[in-house]
């Protein structure tokens, strides 16, 4: 069952999270086999970004805790809380699995 990963920015931070941006994008492509989906949390308007999900899959929480630790954006010291979290796949790609 994968996890959920939800990390909020630092207040005031978009400078600093442009700044780390290609080392985490390059550090996602590497796990992109585990990663079901990701991207950041935008304003209504399609602004900003100030937040990042992830659905990372695994059974194993502890990899998923040591892969959001060593993202490029956390190392970097751009986030201000990470939740990490079960998530079922209850609709998954148009498919009902339950």
């Amino acid at each position: 069952m994968p996890y959920a990963i939800i990390a909020k920015d630092k207040p005031n931070s978009l400078a600093l999270r442009t700044e780390l941006r290609p080392a985490h994008m390059d550090y996602l492509k590497g796990h992109k086999a585990r990663i079901l989906a990701g991207g950041a949390l935008l304003d209504d308007d399609g602004s900003g970004g100030d937040a990042s999900l992830i659905i990372y899959d695994t059974d194993d929480r502890a990899e998923a805790e040591a892969f959001i630790a060593n993202d490029p954006f956390n190392k970097g010291g751009l986030f201000e809380s990470v939740t990490v979290r079960r998530w079922r796949k209850a609709i998954f790609a148009g498919e009902l699995l339950v």
